[in-house]
């Protein structure tokens, strides 16, 4: 779904363990790293596009995880000028609702592998803020966002700035 900007509609997803630390995957055939994320289908709401996309990308099931919280707002990253498809409708980058899940189930559900197409190619669970130092440059605003908003939400306070 894109609006009338030009901004698909799409959800990220930060999945942290018990000790806060965030599944951070490798993108197939790519050297870069980031949460999982999808587009929300059109009259698919954005909880239904997580459980969705959590699936399809790594394998897990609703009863794998618990929803801690989500974003406020929708944010939006433009894509630089040379990732924009000239098709139409336009699309110059994304709208994200984010999603805060905490992993319940077995670690060994984790399954990168089990669509026909993978979208990661390994997965680790790094420190919550590697990400936003180590995320495609064009994205880092919207991850800092997200994980600055999701940071009281977290039940240990073990994680450091």
């Amino acid at each position: 779904m894109i609006d009338n900007e030009g901004y698909r509609a799409n959800v990220g997803i930060v999945l942290v363990n018990k000790a806060n630390k965030v599944f951070w995957a490798q993108r197939i055939r790519q050297n870069s790293w980031q949460f999982p994320q999808g587009g929300v289908q059109p009259d698919e709401p954005a909880i239904a596009t997580v459980y969705r996309e959590l699936h399809e990308e790594i394998g897990l099931r609703p009863k794998d995880v618990e929803v801690i919280g989500a974003t406020t707002a929708w944010h939006k990253y433009k894509l630089p000028t040379q990732l924009i498809r000239q098709t139409e409708p336009l699309c110059i980058g994304q709208k994200q609702k984010w999603f805060l899940l905490r992993l319940i189930g077995e670690e060994s559900s984790i399954q990168l592998d089990h669509m026909e197409h993978p979208e990661f190619t390994s997965w680790a669970w790094v420190h919550y803020w590697l990400p936003i130092k180590h995320v495609i440059p064009f994205k880092r605003q919207v991850y800092r966002k997200a994980l600055e908003e999701f940071y009281p939400l977290l039940k240990y306070r073990k994680v450091r700035r």
